[in-house]
């Protein structure tokens, strides 16, 4: 549907490639009508998102699930954030959305890690797991399920999975002879192990992918008939350029597909790893971990029973690390089953400290729950998505997070709605009214108002953003479309900065007139950045609308509908009263103290007096 729209777009020539060549034209001619041009973009952005056939308009996003062999870092919180805005940008257009995350529990690096703690393994798996979920409900992680891999229903569900498999003759009796890596969960060709010492100088083998060690293992145990799949796998990438993204991604499996695959041992000697769930039938045996936890994707949707609508709709979010468990396992796995395959395996690279890995050795872990005692959920939501780019590592830095949000959400956005709400600007408090007449939508020399080239230039900007937003959000380029609509917050800043609206003479007509339309513009702006904010920011995204006077029901995707009085219609909110106000949008933080690390008391943000 995306690229159906921006070919309709760039035919009727409203691309954003529009907006200044177009606008001029327009404001010096009377011919095309500048209004016309404009109902013929709002049509299309109306459209959005609307146009859907019903049968289509399910939606079913995953986090993959956390090991819980530690606490959650700031790696694991932006891969449940891509997916909480994915799902909170698809309930705002109408879809049926099902989001899930949660924890993955079995293995014999928890078996090691709960026997190092003196605990039993669930209960050292149900405290670390009740760690992640009090991290994303700190940051508003809006997850519709949240499933641990120690659940009845799931066990029950990998078990159907199994003799399904089994049952199709996928699933074989054999014996592994390898290298293994108890760090990963996985199992590794020679051409994926090389050389190095450990710290005491002794040499080992390591995975030349993590850097873990890897061990030689020889053991009976029962195998995948991974080696059929190889060529279904290509088909089905080489016939879907966007089952893997970002288009990078969707390469490297390619490229890994070009060697043969092995057959897959899915199971352990139940001496070994007593911790998971044991093979239906074989009670000397356990299921391998990664397939146990890979099911739990069906678990959610309601396998083996109730599962169609939402598989059907499935997307997961995965970072780059377990690439290869998800587009060649996964989907190997479910063509055996006879099970469709994820719509699209949306892959995030890794936030570094210090171009440098996370690590506890290295003590530069970043402890997310921290971060936000200092600069809000909210703040550390926008600047993971804000300078998150999935096919590149991100580096983390405080000082780069206070400077990004007071740029962006104190000074820019928070200062133009302070500046627009001013009860010197604005004193009886309500959205104001526009006067055609000084900002007309076609301009003749007889009557060309009060509003500049310029102006129109960001009203373009502005109509156009739902469509440039949504095209981003699709793709999970969220970083494009943040900075898309700061650019148009920048815009609509000078729109009021070059009119000096505090400068207008109240007791003149036409300059009171003009005032309230400057005022009008602004806020109208404001609301499409509010309403195009939620599913980053919601917290202030709600702020934003509830100052405007912005209804609950009133805040949808089809609610897009930017300036209507430009277009002859009346304006829904036009007169009505503001909201109240609760203070600045966002504080205005301070850059971190460098000696200590911590930021000093962070203090409010001035508000803008006009």
């Amino acid at each position: 549907m995306m690229k159906t729209y921006l070919s309709i777009i760039r035919n009727c020539k409203v691309a954003q490639r529009w907006s200044f060549s177009h606008a001029t034209r327009c404001a010096l001619s009377p011919s095309p009508s500048f209004s016309s041009k404009w109902n013929c973009k709002m049509l299309m952005v109306r459209r959005m998102g609307t146009d859907i056939p019903t049968e289509d308009r399910t939606y079913y996003i995953t986090t993959p699930i956390f090991y819980v062999n530690a606490a959650p870092h700031i790696g694991h919180l932006y891969s449940a954030v891509t997916a909480d805005y994915l799902h909170r940008y698809k309930l705002l257009q109408g879809f049926n959305s099902r989001f899930a995350t949660g924890t993955d529990e079995h293995g014999l690096k928890i078996q090691q890690a709960a026997d190092a703690a003196g605990q039993d393994p669930l209960s050292f798996c149900t405290k670390v797991s009740e760690g992640f979920k009090h991290l994303f409900e700190s940051f508003h992680i809006s997850y519709t399920d949240y499933i641990r891999t120690t659940e009845e229903r799931h066990r029950c569900a990998v078990e159907h999975f199994w003799t399904v498999l089994q049952s199709k003759g996928f699933i074989y009796k054999g014996s592994y002879e390898g290298w293994y890596s108890t760090q990963d969960e996985s199992f590794l060709t020679p051409s994926q192990v090389g050389d190095a010492k450990d710290s005491s100088g002794k040499e080992i083998k390591i995975s030349l992918e993590s850097g873990h060690k890897v061990e030689w293992m020889k053991e009976e145990n029962y195998m995948f008939r991974l080696s059929e799949f190889r060529s279904r796998l290509q088909e089905w990438l080489e016939g879907n350029p966007r089952a893997v993204q970002p288009e990078r991604f969707h390469h490297a499996v390619l490229q890994w597909l070009q060697e043969d695959l092995p057959d897959l041992s899915v199971s352990r000697q139940r001496s070994r790893l007593q911790w998971g769930i044991p093979v239906p039938g074989d009670l000397d045996q356990t299921i391998y971990v990664w397939l146990d936890a890979l099911v739990n994707y069906l678990t959610v949707a309601g396998y083996p029973d109730t599962h169609s609508q939402w598989w059907s709709a499935a997307h997961h979010v995965v970072g780059k690390d377990i690439l290869k468990f998800h587009a060649i396992y996964w989907p190997a796995f479910l063509l055996a089953a006879d099970l469709p395959l994820p719509q699209t395996i949306h892959v995030h690279s890794h936030w570094t400290v210090g171009g440098k890995k996370m690590s506890k050795s290295l003590g530069n872990v970043v402890d997310p729950l921290e971060r936000s005692q200092r600069f809000t959920t909210d703040g550390m939501r926008y600047f993971l998505l804000r300078q998150g780019v999935p096919d590149t590592d991100c580096n983390y830095d405080d000082d780069k997070v206070v400077k990004l949000l007071n740029a962006e959400l104190t000074d820019s956005l928070g200062g133009l709605i302070n500046r627009c709400t001013a009860p010197s600007l604005n004193p009886a408090q309500v959205y104001p009214h526009f006067c055609t007449d000084s900002f007309p939508s076609q301009r003749t020399k007889a009557h060309e108002g009060r509003a500049v080239d310029e102006d129109y230039h960001m009203l373009d900007a502005v109509h156009a953003l739902p469509a440039v937003v949504e095209q981003h959000y699709e793709s999970v380029h969220v970083y494009k479309a943040l900075e898309a609509i700061n650019g148009c917050v920048r815009q609509t800043n000078g729109f009021v900065q070059r009119h000096t609206p505090w400068k207008l003479d109240r007791g003149d007509g036409r300059d009171q007139l003009w005032l309230d339309t400057i005022l009008h513009v602004s806020l109208e702006c404001l609301r499409m950045y509010g309403t195009l904010l939620q599913p980053i920011v919601p917290e202030i995204a709600d702020k934003l609308l509830s100052r405007l006077g912005v209804k609950p029901e009133e805040r949808s995707w089809a609610a897009l509908d930017f300036l209507v009085k430009y277009q002859g219609k009346d304006c829904p909110f036009e007169g009505r009263a503001l909201g109240p106000d609760t203070g600045v949008l966002f504080n205005r933080l301070e850059r971190p103290n460098a000696e200590k690390g911590k930021p000093k008391k962070a203090k409010k943000a001035t508000k803008v007096k006009s």
